[in-house]
């Protein structure tokens, strides 16, 4: 696992809300690999943008006239490894048994390697939580199915 640093901004709950605010990234070369947004639960019409990563002079000038701006939460963690049937089960089952919140997830698959995105309600958590993953991926298989996921706390 390993901490991504977000950036977020609000965004206009329209059409092109989000595309105006991803155009100067485009622009500027910024390769993202973390796209996530959700309508605003709190202001009617907005709603929420975070992006990672974003890096280098061109990119971060584009991110701030996109008014996107570094944030300390949520906290997001990317885990990758070989896909493994039952992996994201036994991986939430540990985490929760190790009484672990999670603010969410989202996984998917590509080819035999899964990615996703985990958010956690405190650094602490986060950290217990890649520790278990680690645990995880170097169990004996008759423990529990082994997997290659990686697990890096920065």
């Amino acid at each position: 696992m390993q901490r991504v640093n977000v950036y977020h901004t609000e965004v206009k709950d329209e059409p092109g809300g989000i595309a105006a605010r991803l155009k100067p990234l485009a622009e500027a070369g910024t390769h993202l690999e973390y796209v996530y947004s959700q309508r605003s639960a709190t202001r009617p019409g907005y709603g929420d943008l975070y992006v990672a990563p974003i890096s280098g002079s061109g990119p971060l000038a584009a991110a701030k006239t996109a008014g996107l701006h570094e944030v300390p939460e949520p906290i997001v963690m990317r885990v990758e490894g070989d896909d493994k049937a039952g992996l994201a089960g036994r991986l939430t089952l540990a985490w929760e048994k190790a009484g672990l919140n999670l603010h969410g997830m989202v996984m998917s698959v590509f080819h035999g390697k899964f990615v996703g995105y985990v958010t956690f309600d405190s650094v602490a958590d986060a950290n217990k939580a890649a520790t278990l993953l680690a645990e995880l991926g170097t169990a004996e298989p008759s423990a529990v199915n082994r997997s290659n996921a990686t697990a890096k706390v920065c």
